[in-house]
C-alpha cells in the first residue's frame, strides 16, 4: 500500500513538472532554431509555440472576464479580437530584458497587454 502511494506520488509529481509554464528564454530558444520560411508551420514546435501564446491570451482574457463578473478592475481590457503577427510576439518577448525574461509567457502576455490596453480609471 505504501510503495503504490509513493510510486503515484512520483509521477504525480512527474506529471506536475512536465506541465509547467513555459518562460519566455525558453520560447524565444525554441523560436530561434525555427527557420523563418512557409515550412515552419509543418514543424512540431511551431505549433508548441503557437498554442503556448494562444493559451496565455486565452488566460488573460479569462482573468479579465472573471475580474469583471467579480465587480474587480481588470488588470486588461483587451479587445475582443486581437491580431499579432509572430515578429510582433517575438519583437514584444525579445524586447523583455535578459533578466526578467525568467516569467512565463501568460505573465509576459499579461504585462503586454497591461500596457497596450489598459482600463480606464
Amino acid at each position: 500500500m505504501r510503495k503504490t502511494t509513493l510510486v503515484l506520488a512520483a509521477v504525480a509529481n512527474l506529471w506536475a513538472g512536465s506541465a509547467s509554464a513555459m518562460t519566455v528564454q525558453e520560447f524565444l530558444t525554441s523560436a530561434n532554431r525555427i527557420p523563418r520560411n512557409p515550412t515552419a508551420l509543418l514543424r512540431s514546435d511551431t505549433r508548441r509555440l503557437m498554442n503556448e501564446v494562444k493559451q496565455a491570451f486565452s488566460t488573460v482574457r479569462s482573468d479579465q472576464t472573471a475580474a469583471q463578473a467579480a465587480g474587480r478592475r481588470p488588470a486588461t481590457c483587451m479587445p475582443e479580437k486581437i491580431s499579432l503577427s509572430p515578429d510582433a510576439i517575438l519583437n514584444r518577448f525579445n524586447a523583455i530584458p535578459a533578466a526578467r525574461r525568467n516569467i512565463s509567457v501568460t505573465q509576459a502576455v499579461r504585462e503586454w497587454m497591461a500596457a497596450e490596453h489598459p482600463c480606464p480609471v
